[in-house]
C-alpha cells in the first residue's frame, strides 16, 4: 500500500479499525462486539455519526426496519447506545493517511493525529468519503488554522474565547448555536457573520439568537470576508465586504469558521486498493475487498445490484463481521441469536434468562 514509514513497535494493536464512525460504522462495531471482537473507531469528524449528524440531523428516515420513523441525529443517538457495552476505542477528529500491510499479515494504519494502530483486520466504512470543512479562501489563514481560526470546533469549552472578540462564520444551525454558545465563555463580544442576515436554524434557536440580539450580546452581520491582519498566529483583524459594496474592519481574535462540509475521498485513493469509480469492489460474501483483511461496507463499496441504503449497509457490515472471525480464526462461526444466546447476553451486559424464566417473569 502507502510506503510511508510508520513504527509497528509504536502501535497499538487490536483486532480491528473501523475506518469511519458514520451509521455502518457504528454498526459495525456493534456486529464486531457480538463476535467478541473490540474495535478502534476512527473518523475525520469531531463527532460520530457521519452523514446522518452532518447532512440530515433533523431530517426523518423512514425505511428502517421496525422504526416508523427517526432523524439522523435520533438514529446517531441509538446507535451510540447499541455499541456501548463494547467500548470502542475513537480516535475522533482525525483521517487515517497511511495502511501498510506487516509480514505477518496485520495492518498498520497511521493517522494524521500520529496515531498508529497495528490491526488484525480493518473495515473501510468511509461512506463518500471523509467529511472535512469547506476552508475559507483568505490569504494568510493557513497559518491561523488551530490558533485564532478554528473549523467546525466540537468544544468551545476548549477555545481561548474569554476576554477575547469572537467571530461565528457562517448561516445554519451550527454557527447559530455556536454564537449563542459562545456567550457562556465571557467573550468582549461575538459577531455572527453570514453573506445573508438569514439563517438556517429551527425557529426556538432564531428566537434565541433573536433575543441576545436585542439584548446587544450578539451583533449580526451580513458581510462576506476579504483580508486578514495578523501578528505570527494571532489574529487581529478581519476586513469584510458589506452588501452595499463598503468594507469594514472588525477588530476579531477568534474566528469560528462554519461554512459547511464536503465529502472527499482523501487518503483512500493513496492506499493502493483498486477503485471503481472511487469506491471499492467487494465479494458479496464476505465484502473483503481485493486485500485479505481489508473489507469494505455502506457507500464506499460496489458490487453487482449495489444500493446506497443504510439498510443495505446495516446487511454488509452484519456479513463483513462473520467473515472477519472466520478469517482470523480459520473456523467457521457458530451461528448464534440474541434472543437466547448467554453468551451474546453477557457480551452485551444483559442478563439471560431462560423462556421458562421469562414466562414467569411475565406472568
Amino acid at each position: 500500500m502507502t510506503t510511508e514509514h510508520l513504527n509497528p513497535c509504536a502501535a497499538i494493536a487490536t483486532d480491528v479499525a473501523v475506518i469511519g464512525a458514520g451509521a455502518a460504522g457504528m454498526f459495525q462495531v456493534f456486529q464486531l462486539g457480538l463476535q467478541g471482537l473490540h474495535v478502534h473507531l476512527i473518523d475525520a469528524l469531531p463527532h460520530l455519526g457521519g452523514q446522518c449528524a452532518e447532512l440530515y440531523p433533523h431530517k426523518p428516515i423512514y425505511d428502517l426496519p421496525g422504526i416508523k420513523t427517526c432523524t439522523g441525529a435520533e438514529l446517531v443517538e441509538r446507535l451510540r447506545e447499541q455499541i456501548a457495552p463494547f467500548a470502542p476505542t475513537l480516535h475522533l477528529g482525525q483521517q487515517v493517511q497511511t495502511l501498510q500491510q506487516q509480514d505477518d499479515g496485520r495492518w498498520l494504519l497511521g493517522t494524521t493525529a500520529g496515531t498508529q494502530l497495528l490491526a488484525k483486520a480493518v473495515v473501510i466504512a468511509a461512506g463518500v468519503g471523509s467529511f472535512v470543512p469547506k476552508t475559507i479562501k483568505v490569504e494568510g489563514i493557513e497559518a491561523l488554522v488551530g490558533h485564532s481560526v478554528h473549523y467546525h470546533p466540537a468544544d468551545l469549552g476548549r477555545l481561548p474565547l474569554q476576554g477575547q472578540q469572537v467571530l461565528v462564520h457562517g448561516g445554519d444551525e451550527l454557527a447559530v448555536q455556536a454564537a449563542i454558545d459562545a456567550l457562556a465563555y465571557q467573550p468582549a463580544s461575538v459577531t455572527l457573520m453570514h453573506r445573508r442576515a438569514v439563517f438556517n436554524a429551527p425557529q426556538a434557536l432564531l428566537d434565541q439568537l433573536q433575543a441576545q440580539q436585542d439584548a446587544g450580546r450578539i451583533q449580526v452581520l451580513a458581510a462576506q470576508p476579504l483580508a486578514l491582519q495578523a501578528t505570527g498566529t494571532n489574529l487581529q483583524s478581519v476586513e469584510v465586504s458589506l452588501p452595499d459594496g463598503s468594507t469594514q474592519t472588525l477588530p476579531v481574535q477568534q474566528w469560528l469558521a462554519y461554512q459547511g462540509i464536503s465529502p472527499k475521498l482523501g487518503p483512500v485513493a493513496d492506499w493502493g486498493l483498486e477503485l471503481v469509480k472511487k469506491q471499492l469492489p467487494v465479494h458479496t460474501g464476505t465484502f473483503v475487498t481485493e486485500a485479505p483483511g481489508i473489507y469494505a461496507v455502506g457507500d464506499i463499496n460496489t458490487y453487482p445490484g449495489k444500493r446506497k441504503l443504510l439498510l443495505c449497509a446495516f446487511h454488509e457490515a452484519t456479513l463483513a463481521a462473520f467473515s472477519i472471525v472466520e478469517y482470523l480464526t480459520g473456523e467457521p462461526v457458530l451461528l448464534q441469536y440474541t434472543t437466547t444466546s448467554t453468551k451474546l447476553h453477557e457480551r452485551l451486559g444483559v442478563q439471560h434468562q431462560s423462556f421458562t424464566e421469562q414466562a414467569k417473569t411475565a406472568g
